[in-house]
């Protein structure tokens, strides 16, 4: 391989890399695949046969169809969280009610493996917000700057000018001020 080549499938490489990192920043990417990793065992385990030696073991529930509909449901809810981002919080609050669900449909969650996966998963759903770009970054860092330097009105034009209180805090006669009616 010549080192034209080899330097054109890094660029590539590098192009690719950075529009998957653009991608999985505009989405709640981790809480997706948590999730979906999380819904895996959940579905696998009760249809498993654990062997050892001669003997075989059957992990075999009698809600080994509820088993199989949380996983995939699971794997849906992870899959939504990637490609339909504003119904993140939808998809959170499901994945942790099916998690919990799980521990006692599906023999305590896939052991445990499919139940903390799927739990972390659409806890960090509902917890991811969408980011704004470096220019509205910009923009409200600079509006907050500005509000920063403007001064508080002063003491003694919040008193009047002639130095008496306003009736919104009281007149000082033991009243609690304006009395706020609808009309």
């Amino acid at each position: 391989m010549s080192a034209e080549a080899q330097a054109g499938l890094g660029d590539r490489l590098g192009r690719m890399r950075g529009s998957f990192r653009g991608w999985r920043g505009q989405r709640p990417f981790w809480g997706g695949l948590l999730t979906l990793l999380g819904g895996i065992p959940i579905m696998y385990f009760p249809y498993a046969n654990l062997t050892i030696g001669t003997m075989t073991i059957r992990m075999a529930t009698t809600a080994g169809a509820g088993s199989l509909i949380i996983g995939v449901l699971l794997v849906v809810l992870g899959l939504t969280m990637w490609y339909q981002a504003h119904s993140r919080i939808f998809a959170g609050v499901a994945a942790i009610l099916l998690a919990l669900v799980s521990l006692v449909v599906s023999n305590f969650g896939g052991f445990g493996i499919g139940f903390l996966p799927a739990l972390v998963g659409g806890a960090l759903g509902i917890a991811w917000a969408p980011g704004g770009t470096e220019a509205e970054a910009g923009a409200g860092a600079r509006a907050e700057r500005s509000e920063d330097r403007e001064e508080p009105e002063p003491a003694a034009a919040a008193a009047g000018a002639n130095g008496e209180t306003s009736e919104l805090f009281g007149s000082g006669d033991g009243t609690k001020g304006r009395q706020h009616r609808a009309g």
